[in-house]
C-alpha cells in the first residue's frame, strides 16, 4: 500500500506550516514540500511520540534484548550509525547494509536503500525480523512487552486501556521517527534570511547547484528516488540493490539517493559505508565513476572540479550541518 497526503492549503507567507494535537507542533520551513506521510491515518500527538521513542531506545525489541533501534541509530550520528560501515546486531552480526541516517522521513515515499518498504507504520518490522539485526518478531515483542508491567502501565495510560497491539507499537515508533525534523542548518538560516553565506559557501552553492543538485534536489537534498550511481559491486555482499527487490534489470545497483544534510555527523557513506570522508565521496564522482548501461544520466557527463572547487563545494556542504538537530534533548534517550 502506498502512502501519500496533500495538504489542500499552502500559505506560502507563512514561515513555518504545524500540525497541532495536544501539546504537540511538528514545525518545518514553508519552503519544504508537503509531507507525503498520511497524518490524518496517525495523528501526532506528545504522548504517542514519547512512546515511540521509549520504545525506539529499548533493546526489548531484539531476541535477546541487546539491541535497540539506537544501537544503529544514534542521535549524535543524525541517527545513522558511525562505529560500523555495515549495521551491528545481535551476537555481533555485521548487516549487509550501511544504517542510514534518520530525519525528515514524513517526506519519504520508500523506506531502505532498495525501497523494499513503502509505508513508515511498517517499516520497523524489517529491522525487527532481520536475523543479524534485531532477530526478533512482532508477535516475540508484543509477548514481551504484554508480559512488563512498565509497558502495560504506560500503554493503558495512553490508551485507556491496558491493550497492546502491533499497530500501536508500531505507530508509536512512527510518531517518534516522524518528530526528526532536521531544518535548522545554516543553510535553512540563510533560506530563511537570518544568516548570510560566506564567499566560499556562496561558490560552493553555485558549485552544488550546477553538479549535484538533479539527484541531491534542495531543500531536502535528496529527490527521494534510486539511482545507479556507478559504484563497483562489493563482491563480499553482491548488493545489486533495488533489482534484490522488483528483479527488473533496469534496476540493477539502483540504490537510494540519501540527504546531503547532516553529512558531518552520518559518516560512512553510501549503501555500503565504503566512504569515511566528504573529500572521497566527492574525489570518487570526479574520476571513479563505472560507466553502466543504466547509470544516472546526470553522472554520464565528468565533474570536473578544480582544488578550489572542492573546497568551496565542501563548504556549502557544511552549512547542511545541522548541530541543533543533533543536540535536541527530545529526541535522545528518555530520561
Amino acid at each position: 500500500m502506498k502512502i501519500k497526503i496533500t495538504l489542500s492549503i499552502i500559505i506560502a507567507s507563512l514561515s513555518f506550516l504545524s500540525f497541532n494535537l495536544k501539546e504537540l507542533s511538528l514545525n518545518y520551513p514553508g519552503y519544504f514540500p508537503a509531507p507525503e506521510y498520511d497524518l490524518k491515518n496517525n495523528p501526532l500527538d506528545s504522548n504517542y511520540i514519547e512512546l515511540g521513542r521509549k520504545l525506539f531506545y529499548d533493546p526489548i525489541l531484539s531476541a535477546d534484548n541487546s539491541t535497540s533501534c539506537a544501537s544503529c541509530h544514534s542521535p549524535y550520528n543524525a541517527f545513522a550509525h558511525t562505529d560500523h560501515s555495515l549495521s551491528h546486531g545481535i551476537n555481533n552480526e555485521t548487516g549487509t547494509r550501511n544504517a542510514p541516517a534518520l530525519f525528515n522521513l514524513a517526506w519519504q515515499k520508500q523506506f531502505m536503500w532498495d525501497g523494499a518498504i513503502n509505508n513508515l507504520d511498517v517499516q520497523a518490522l524489517a529491522p525487527i525480523s532481520h536475523p543479524k539485526e534485531m532477530g526478533s518478531s512482532i508477535k516475540e515483542v508484543l509477548y514481551k512487552l504484554n508480559t512488563s508491567p512498565a509497558y502495560n502501565t504506560l500503554f493503558a495510560k495512553i490508551y485507556g486501556e491496558n491493550s497492546i497491539t502491533g499497530e500501536r507499537v508500531l505507530k508509536a515508533l512512527s510518531q517518534f521517527q516522524l518528530s526528526l525534523v532536521s531544518a535548522n542548518a545554516k543553510y535553512d538560516q540563510v533560506k530563511q534570511g537570518k544568516a548570510s553565506f560566506t564567499t566560499e559557501e556562496a561558490i560552493g552553492y553555485n558549485l552544488f547547484l550546477q553538479n549535484c543538485n538533479s539527484c541531491h534536489t534542495e531543500p531536502m537534498f535528496t529527490n527521494y528516488k534510486f539511482a545507479n550511481n556507478g559504484l563497483t559491486v562489493d563482491t563480499s555482499l553482491n548488493d545489486f540493490g533495488r533489482w534484490m527487490i522488483t528483479k527488473e534489470s533496469a534496476d540493477s545497483l539502483m540504490f537510494k539517493t540519501p540527504s546531503l544534510r547532516n553529512l558531518r555527523y552520518s559518516y560512512p557513506y553510501m549503501h555500503d559505508g565504503r566512504f569515511s570522508t566528504v573529500q572521497q565521496v566527492v574525489d570518487y564522482y570526479m574520476r571513479d565513476i563505472k560507466k553502466y548501461k543504466n547509470l544516472s544520466p546526470p553522472l554520464n557527463t565528468p565533474i570536473i572540479l578544480s582544488p578550489v572547487d572542492k573546497i568551496n563545494l565542501i563548504a556549502f556542504l557544511n552549512t547542511l550541518n545541522d548541530e541543533e538537530f543533533i543536540r535536541n534533548t527530545k529526541y535522545q534517550y528518555p530520561k
